[in-house]
């Protein structure tokens, strides 16, 4: 993927430098069952288990998933992450400036959203954000958060390297600031559990449009010889690793549909091919959709 080095966003707030907030590992993994327990209730929570002690959330793993952090006055580790501030710097930049333009041509106004870098846990309008949350968008605060450390875990335990990985999965997360603004966000998580529980649950639609949204960004990067040889590749590659399927087979070795909340592997690379391939975002409405 082709980006400015040296890129600098004024969207960016980092907070690698402050530490973690809050307690130990165990007790991170405790909050991010208890919030997708508010948002999502036992589903969530089943996902959200199986992500935890695949990722290493629920014992072991890396020092940011078990929210002990790296000491945050080492100026080198600091250093190291560097190239990956500028990527997502310039790729949330660049992402919102195809939103804002997709907004103009409809007579919208948008509203941009913020990006935080964190290390650990940190203070979020909708509650801690935790490291073992893996990158998160509250529409509280219209921020959309991420721990570097995502990126190492992407790599290695899910098997998706690559910075158009990377950069997918920030295009997903401003999917979802999208969402935010057009209500669908608020139409999904006021509907009752039951609708928003499921396979073909309101909850698994709402991930699934985010997928196609980030598509229809990375059609634009075609367009503007950003993109590069394989990147494509890569975000399928990442799209298909973090499917609820497969999370779930890696964590326990069973996939139970009924506990859903993101969608299968191949539902969400088939939506973002879809807005990849289109680069429209009427063709994203899962909502309506008879067939994820």
């Amino acid at each position: 993927m082709r980006i400015t080095r040296g890129y600098k966003s004024s969207n960016v707030d980092d907070r690698r430098a402050q530490g973690p907030t809050g307690g130990g590992g165990g007790g991170g993994g405790i909050n991010l069952l208890f919030m997708l327990f508010q948002r999502f209730g036992i589903p969530g929570v089943v996902v959200g288990a199986a992500f935890l002690y695949f990722s290493g959330g629920l014992g072991g793993g890396s020092d940011s998933s078990s929210g002990v952090a790296p000491s945050a006055s080492d100026s080198s580790e600091l250093a190291a992450e560097q190239p990956m501030v500028e990527l997502v710097s310039f790729v949330f930049d660049d992402v919102q400036s195809t939103w804002s333009e997709i907004f103009k041509k409809s007579g919208k106004a948008y509203q941009p959203a913020r990006l935080v870098l964190f290390r650990g846990s940190t203070p979020t309008t909708c509650g801690l954000g935790q490291a073992a949350m893996g990158p998160f968008y509250c529409p509280g605060d219209q921020k959309a958060y991420i721990d570097l450390a995502f990126y190492q875990q992407l790599k290695d335990r899910l098997g998706a390297p690559g910075d158009f990985a990377q950069a997918y999965v920030i295009a997903h997360e401003l999917g979802h600031h999208v969402q935010n603004l057009l209500g669908d966000s608020d139409r999904v998580h006021n509907a009752p559990g039951s609708q928003q529980e499921g396979a073909k649950g309101l909850s698994v639609r709402l991930e699934l449009q985010a997928d196609c949204y980030a598509g229809v960004w990375g059609n634009g990067t075609e367009r503007r010889e950003i993109l590069e040889v394989g990147d494509l590749e890569e975000a399928l590659k990442a799209a298909t690793s973090i499917g609820d399927d497969t999370l779930q087979k890696q964590a326990t070795g069973t996939v139970r549909p009924e506990t859903f909340t993101h969608g299968s592997s191949a539902q969400r690379k088939k939506w973002f091919k879809r807005g990849f391939e289109s680069g429209d975002p009427a063709q994203c409405d899962t909502f309506d959709a008879k067939e994820l």
